[in-house]
């Protein structure tokens, strides 16, 4: 049976993970011996270094170190520049950090690494979702699934927590934050209702720290230039800030010297200082949660047991007490730095097994692989071919019976964004028309009839926008164009002509369009590939280009 390993691709810090034969989550450390790896590049000459000699190199060789790729995913216009002759985009930069996770894994464990399951924010759009998968097919991995952070981190927390609870995972990251309701039970996790910002984390909260001692250096010192546009010293100043962060967790002021040009300040941050810097970072994580507690509301849930914390960025004080304050409920910080990359590994290990009960169902039934599938979704296997088959299982992997039967849990997911196309209002105004809402549960189907909006009209173009509003109609310029098809029409069809539009979205985050005319039932249909990333002749190139690098 093939293992499916887990992996966080953090903004920070990254980590890799596999399921043990106990069906116990099991974190593999780096060549370093750590168990987490800085998710930073280091271009040095001819070699590319990853984790945390990077990180070091960043002071020294600030023009050839990148970090924080991963707010830059899906972001078609972000290049780093590496020499005049070589430019990288955020699926390759992330590539590189992937193939130092698992190529450190494989020398730790001894074994080949192809299949995973690698993670994202649960707010992250369509365009950051297929960068993440062209990153680990750049890598020369086979990504099983795209799974949502604070879904992965509930995994791991009820496989560990052992109760039936509705809890938040608070989960905020060094670049990103999620926040999300999620019902556990024994035998199933479901996501209710999912909110966030993919560009707010600890970064954010170190910057409020860099421009403050910028602020206090310009008053000691006199000098009133702008030390940042200094590399070696705005890089200085990253390092320090991070730095003061992480002590003002245990104590209550930290002293940083600053140095530029030839002259020094040294200044004092108390954590009383750090909390009126940051003060709207964290009404900002409150401000969205309230949002999606709204959402969940109208599901039906109008409480919650317990507030999880993960993410590293949520091991600050400040943060513990804004949700007490704010909610008058001790926070449990759960696994920050681990949470989410066991929890992959944890829905990698149900996917393997999952795929070895319908191949072995499928042998012996003689049917096809997709028929066994269904039946088992539909709850179609007697039970004692499932206790029979699963047995076999535990017994041929060396996995333990009750880690096999608890893999067979359920999982739902919500979407994080709404789903549109573009369409003409009874004003002759475009509007974009949603069919899918954010904080449906995935997958879904859905189909819309709209009209042809002139007679005689040859073609109809189809714009698919994305967008985090939950109304049935919303102004363009709210939305994101994620897509275009155009429909053929047959000749003389008279206005308002029916044409019928279907949205499929998968658990995966994958977008499918299909539209009908209903007449002469012309058809055009999609899955959406989005220009924003590596794709086509660069994507073979890009993992051509891998091959040949050595990552360290």
């Amino acid at each position: 049976m093939d293992k499916i390993y887990g992996i966080d691709l953090g903004t920070t810090y990254s980590c890799i993970s596999y399921v043990d034969e106990f069906g116990k989550p099991v974190v593999v450390a780096n060549a370093e011996n750590e168990r987490t790896t800085p998710s930073v590049v280091f271009f040095d000459e001819d070699k590319i270094i990853v984790g945390s000699v990077a990180k070091e190199s960043a002071k020294l060789y600030p023009d050839r170190v990148v970090s924080f790729i991963k707010r830059n995913m899906g972001n078609g216009e972000f290049v780093f520049k590496y020499d005049e002759e070589n430019e990288y985009k955020p699926e390759e930069l992330s590539a590189f950090v992937l193939r130092k996770l698992v190529g450190d894994a494989e020398e730790a464990l001894g074994e080949e690494i192809h299949d995973v399951v690698i993670t994202c924010p649960a707010y992250f759009g369509i365009n950051e979702r297929e960068a993440t998968k062209i990153a680990g097919e750049i890598a020369g991995l086979n990504v099983r699934q795209i799974l949502n952070e604070p879904t992965s981190a509930a995994l791991a927390y009820g496989l560990e927590n052992g109760e039936d609870k509705v809890v938040l995972v608070y989960d905020l990251g060094g670049g990103t934050f999620d926040i999300s309701m999620i019902d556990i039970k024994q035998d199933s996790i479901r996501v209710i209702c999912t909110g966030g910002d993919h560009n707010l984390g600890g970064k954010d909260f170190d910057d409020r720290i860099i421009c403050y001692l910028q602020e206090q250096f310009v008053e000691q010192t006199g000098i009133n230039e702008d030390i940042l546009s200094d590399l070696e010293t705005a890089q200085e100043l990253q390092n320090s800030a991070e730095r003061a962060k992480k002590i003002l967790s245990t104590r209550e002021m930290v002293p940083i010297s600053v140095n530029y040009n030839g002259e020094k300040a040294k200044i004092s941050l108390t954590r009383e200082v750090f909390q009126d810097l940051t003060y709207d970072l964290l009404e900002r994580t409150m401000s969205l949660t309230h949002e999606m507690l709204e959402e969940a509301k109208e599901k039906g849930y109008y409480s919650f047991d317990e507030i999880v914390l993960v993410g590293g960025s949520s091991r600050m004080p400040v943060v513990r007490e804004a949700i007490y304050r704010e909610f008058n409920i001790e926070p449990r910080l759960f696994d920050p730095d681990e949470a989410v990359a066991k929890g992959a590994a944890l829905y990698g290990n149900k996917l393997s097994i999952n795929d070895e009960l319908i191949r072995r169902i499928a042998e012996d039934s003689g049917e096809s692989f997709e028929e066994v599938r269904s039946n088992l979704e539909e709850n179609n296997i007697d039970d004692d071919i499932l206790e029979r088959v699963l047995q076999d299982i535990a017994d041929d992997t060396g996995f333990k019976l009750a880690a096999v039967k608890g893999a067979n849990i359920e999982i739902s997911n919500v979407v994080s964004k709404s789903f549109g196309v573009v369409a003409i209002d009874s004003k002759g105004n475009e509007i974009v028309s949603n069919l899918i809402f954010k904080n449906s549960t995935v997958p879904c189907e859905v189909t819309k009839g709209y009209g042809t909006n002139e007679e005689g009209q040859e073609s109809a173009l189809i714009r698919i926008m994305e967008s985090e509003v939950s109304e049935s109609v919303i102004e363009l310029e709210l939305a994101q164009e994620i897509g275009v098809a155009e429909l053929s029409l047959p000749p003389g069809l008279p206005y308002n002509s029916p044409i019928l539009i279907t949205f499929t979205l998968n658990e995966d985050g994958r977008l499918e369009m299909r539209a009908r005319e209903t007449r002469d039932n012309k058809n055009v249909e999609i899955a959406i590939e989005t220009t924003c990333v590596i794709s086509g002749d660069e994507l073979v190139e890009a993992k051509e280009r891998s091959k040949n690098i050595i990552v360290s």
